[in-house]
């Protein structure tokens, strides 16, 4: 996915639910990832730093294949 900072994206269920990173932490995933939108703050490598707005939660790094971009 080629996606820079201010873009809006979401999280995608399939690819975020099996992952490595669902493994090492809690897998009962909020809402909110999957149904709102969120705004890339930052990216290193294959992460990205994503803010979601419109409910007050902190930011999250997630894969870039795990995200998705909004039109």
């Amino acid at each position: 996915m080629a996606v820079k900072k201010g873009n809006m994206v979401r999280a995608v269920r399939e690819k975020l639910e099996n992952s490595l990173e669902a493994q090492a932490s809690d897998s009962r995933f909020p809402s909110y990832l999957f149904d709102s939108e969120g705004e890339l703050v930052d990216i290193k490598g294959d992460y990205a730093l994503v803010k979601f707005g419109k409910v007050p939660t902190p930011n999250i790094w997630l894969k870039l294949e795990q995200l998705e971009e909004l039109k």
